[in-house]
């Protein structure tokens, strides 16, 4: 890479680097590996997209394992993990006494990786308050620290990676579309397992050999039937999935048939339910949108919540109970799932009660129906001491009123 004249690639990018945890599948093709080594080179700021399981962390070591900064420090950030009230220090540190707890500073991760890579994962599912500051940091490649009086400039080849639709997210108002872009300046797609079905006997050789020699165990090859088995499989969970699979095949080496039977036969148990069946076996799903499976734990939450709210009738009090939430949490929960719900609307506060004169013809009318609507609930009806003695407060001269009560007990009447 170095030292090569512009223009020339090796036709194995990745032979022969520090970094080799990503394996050699369809070299032909060598479309993601001429990637990764054009991105490294040139240090461009790179978005990682694709589903769950796909190995975008392990490509985005790969950039980094083939980059002049391979050397320096490699920090992720699982920015689906960030708390909203420390994600600012998470990322961009703290001085000494700037918040409760803080007995120390702290660099933060931009400041811990200055000159080496910030892989900033699921970036999808980062808060969209802290959004505005991160795009700051990367167009002024500055951070400042919670508490700090000065900027520090930050010298990082950022990477960030998603699973997320972010186009769609835009439109949602969940990320910012600036921020979008300025990650974007390379998109590099992994496509899913199922579209890459000749790289998955090096997948099993791979895994294979990585879990022999951890295990100590003989090296396991699947027969030409077996391996037939594999390519046609969809691997919903793609290589995280292969990788599972061949690490409880040498995990329980003694039963590989009830290992393999589990995987293959689960998707065709999923694959051949109906929805009556489903009905039948499971009477609380009755009711659900047919369609292909959906692995999204996003759109799993706002159906969730959608058909809490159906099977509630939209009581909210009983809709959090059913979904072991508090209700300040259903409303967020209800905000995401059905943005066309306006928000309930912050209850008027109760009128102050009337005073004086007022209060003595609201009482003497409403002694008469024997029940009150002070500030505008209804009330259960005053005693009759009580409606007389309302009735000596609003009146501008000064009366004895008899209680039977103080005649019972033997004391003199009351003022």
């Amino acid at each position: 890479m170095r030292g090569k004249p512009f223009g020339q690639a090796d036709s194995h990018p990745l032979r022969g680097l520090s970094w080799s945890r990503l394996p050699a599948a369809a070299r032909g093709s060598g479309s993601v590996e001429h990637a990764i080594q054009r991105i490294a080179r040139f240090e461009c700021t790179v978005l990682i997209t694709g589903e769950t399981g796909v190995g975008k962390d392990e490509v985005a070591r790969a950039i980094h394992g083939a980059g002049p900064r391979r050397d320096r420090p490699l920090v992720t950030v699982n920015c689906g993990g960030l708390v909203s009230t420390l994600a600012e220090s998470q990322l961009f540190g703290h001085e000494k006494g700037a918040f409760t707890g803080a007995t120390s500073a702290s660099l933060g991760a931009f400041r811990t990786a200055d000159g080496g890579t910030v892989f900033l994962d699921e970036i999808g599912e980062m808060p969209i308050d802290l959004q505005p500051r991160l795009l700051q940091a990367l167009q002024r490649q500055v951070v400042m620290p919670v508490g700090a009086s000065r900027e520090h400039p930050i010298d990082v080849h950022v990477i960030a990676a998603t699973n997320r639709n972010l186009p769609a997210e835009i439109r949602r108002g969940a990320f910012r579309e600036d921020l979008f872009h300025r990650l974007n300046a390379f998109e590099l797609a992994i496509p899913p397992l199922r579209q890459r079905a000749p790289e998955i006997p090096a997948f099993i050789a791979h895994f294979s050999a990585h879990f022999a020699a951890k295990y100590e165990l003989p090296l396991w090859r699947p027969s030409a039937a077996l391996l037939a088995r594999f390519l046609s499989h969809p691997w919903p969970g793609n290589i995280r999935q292969i990788a599972q699979t061949i690490q409880r095949i040498y995990v329980f080496h003694d039963s590989i048939d009830e290992v393999l039977r589990e995987v293959f036969d689960a998707e065709s148990i999923r694959a051949n339910q109906s929805p009556a069946g489903a009905a039948t076996s499971f009477p609380e799903a009755a009711g659900l949108e047919p369609g292909p499976l959906e692995f999204n734990l996003e759109e799993l939450r706002r159906r969730t919540v959608r058909r809490a709210l159906v099977h509630t009738g939209g009581h909210r009090a009983i809709t959090a109970r059913l979904l072991g939430v508090s209700p300040n949490t259903l409303t967020k929960l209800v905000a995401e799932a059905c943005p066309a719900i306006a928000p309930r609307t912050k209850p008027r506060s109760p009128r102050m009660p009337p005073r004086g004169a007022a209060a003595a013809r609201g009482a003497s009318e409403e002694a008469s129906s024997g029940t009150s609507t002070q500030g505008g609930y209804r009330q259960p009806p005053l005693l009759p001491e009580v409606v007389v003695y309302q009735n000596a407060l609003a009146s501008p001269q000064r009366f004895s009123f008899t209680d039977p009560r103080r005649q019972e007990d033997g004391l003199p009447p009351g003022r």
